[in-house]
């Protein structure tokens, strides 16, 4: 079963209460799962990042958790997110209600994982959110992985954030100061526009590290040009392959902000 090895609990926070799967040991990483929800190539993730010896703790936000991945599932739960107070998908200058619960669940995990803080990977639709984490002094080591919000909706959602004018100076406050930021796309992702890493690259200059991989037609290694998902779906776990690097490199950035950082 997809969820096999993962334990779980409820949180509360602020009158919100959600499920969160549990797994491994030492420092903790908050995993965000992808639309439409925690399939097993999410799980599979999870499992990876704990073998590493991290805790993982992986909220469910949306979705049947373990229900494999059909287009039909797909659209309708964009279709929940769209709808969902919890969700602020076509705000360019505001980040998602839900990111104040996350935030409390990272401070949580800290507090029970120690280590010099925590990680965060957000993909798709939450894959911004671990700039709104950001805020919180205990998140170390961010991840967004093809950050998809706000949708696009015109030129000017392509470069947005989705985080307010208030949580960009402290993204760029924590990141002058030594925190940076992991980011990873296809190049030719429909839902993930160049335009946003470049606008991260501005902001926050050499403290984003960008990875973005060639899917355009005739690329090297076959990818579609609607490839979206690097480390989960659409991931070759391949030596030579890009994504199978990209996955690497998210393991040794944990590594470097919450390990080596420990020592």
């Amino acid at each position: 079963m997809p969820l096999d090895g993962f334990t779980e609990f409820d949180f509360t926070h602020d009158g919100a209460t959600k499920t969160v799967f549990r797994r491994g040991s030492g420092p903790g990483v908050v995993v965000m799962h992808e639309i439409p929800g925690i399939t097993p190539e999410v799980a599979r993730f999870a499992r990876r990042v704990a073998d590493e010896g991290f805790t993982v703790m992986m909220p469910h936000l949306f979705g049947t958790p373990g229900k494999p991945i059909t287009e039909w599932y797909k659209q309708a739960q964009i279709l929940r997110a769209c709808i969902s107070r919890e969700f602020s998908v076509f705000s360019r200058r505001e980040s998602s209600p839900v990111t104040d619960w996350l935030r409390a669940l990272c401070r949580k995990t800290h507090a029970e994982c120690g280590g010099p803080g925590v990680g965060a990977i957000g993909m798709c639709l939450t894959g911004g959110f671990a700039l709104s984490l950001m805020v919180d002094e205990v998140l170390m080591a961010p991840v967004l992985s093809q950050p998809s919000v706000p949708l696009d909706l015109g030129p000017s959602f392509r470069s947005a954030l989705g985080i307010s004018d208030a949580e960009l100076v402290q993204v760029k406050r924590r990141a002058a100061e030594g925190c940076p930021v992991l980011g990873m796309r296809f190049t030719h992702d429909p839902f993930c526009p160049g335009e946003r890493f470049e606008r991260l690259r501005q902001e926050l200059g050499d403290r984003f590290e960008g990875i973005e991989i060639d899917s355009g037609p005739g690329n090297a290694y076959g990818f579609d040009t609607k490839s979206h998902s690097v480390v989960t779906t659409h991931l070759v776990d391949e030596a030579g392959n890009p994504t199978h690097d990209a996955l690497n490199r998210v393991l040794e950035f944990f590594r470097e902000r919450l390990h080596q950082a420990a020592r």
